[in-house]
């Protein structure tokens, strides 16, 4: 499986998600943000967290006018698979590949710990190695997570069991504690918290693994 891992002036996690991805069996190329197209036979695409140009305008704003932006949103319209992380998922709701905005954090404070998190479904290749309702450990390092739909819109994401995970302990003032979700096709997911950063006991702990784990037998099996 072939993964491709864009970076942008600003992004900070594109090497850890780059390893992430590694460590899971993915071959995977570094794609920078003025490139046109996504290398041949991709079939994941990572966004990664940071602070993509600097965070102007509003978040992931610029970087979802990038020339790479429209093969990103090509390879989802595809079927393709895209994960967003942090500053990742900012910009999947900038490309409009995901619904809702990222907001500040209702403390208006940049939060940085590790949080707990529930597995909503498992109905997903991102997230069939973990248990429903699994509880797990994962860093957050953002001031604009805080996750924001209309009625409707929540609606929507509950009625489809689209929501992927959940904060035990609602760090940002996300609606209904949501920390990430995935597009009407599942194969789009966009989440704050940062797998990447937890998937080798250096980092302090492996519950990110398995979300790259299940995406590459969630991949084979699609």
């Amino acid at each position: 499986m072939k993964a491709a891992v864009i970076t942008f002036p600003g992004s900070n996690c594109d090497r850890d998600l780059a390893v992430a991805f590694e460590k899971a069996g993915f071959q995977v190329a570094r794609v920078w943000h003025k490139d046109t197209n996504l290398p041949l036979g991709t079939d994941v695409v990572g966004l990664p967290g940071g602070f993509s140009f600097g965070d102007y305008l509003r978040c992931g704003a610029i970087a979802a006018q990038s020339p790479i932006a429209a093969a990103v949103v090509a390879h989802a319209g595809r079927g393709g698979f895209v994960l967003g992380v942090c500053n990742g998922f900012q910009v999947l709701t900038e490309m409009r590949l995901l619904p809702g905005a990222l907001m500040r954090n209702a403390g208006l404070k940049f939060v940085c710990r590790s949080v707990g998190l529930r597995v909503a479904t498992t109905d997903a290749a991102f997230t069939g190695a973990y248990g429903l309702g699994q509880e797990v450990t994962l860093p957050i390092a953002h001031h604009d997570g805080n996750f924001t739909i209309d009625s409707e819109g929540l609606k929507a994401l509950q009625d489809q069991d689209r929501i992927a995970f959940t904060y035990l302990s609602n760090p940002n003032g996300a609606t209904a504690d949501i920390a990430g979700i995935l597009s009407p096709n599942r194969r789009v997911l966009g989440m704050m918290p940062h797998p990447e950063r937890a998937v080798e006991t250096a980092q302090g702990g492996v519950d990110g693994a398995a979300l790259f784990a299940s995406l590459m037998g969630g991949m084979a099996l699609a």
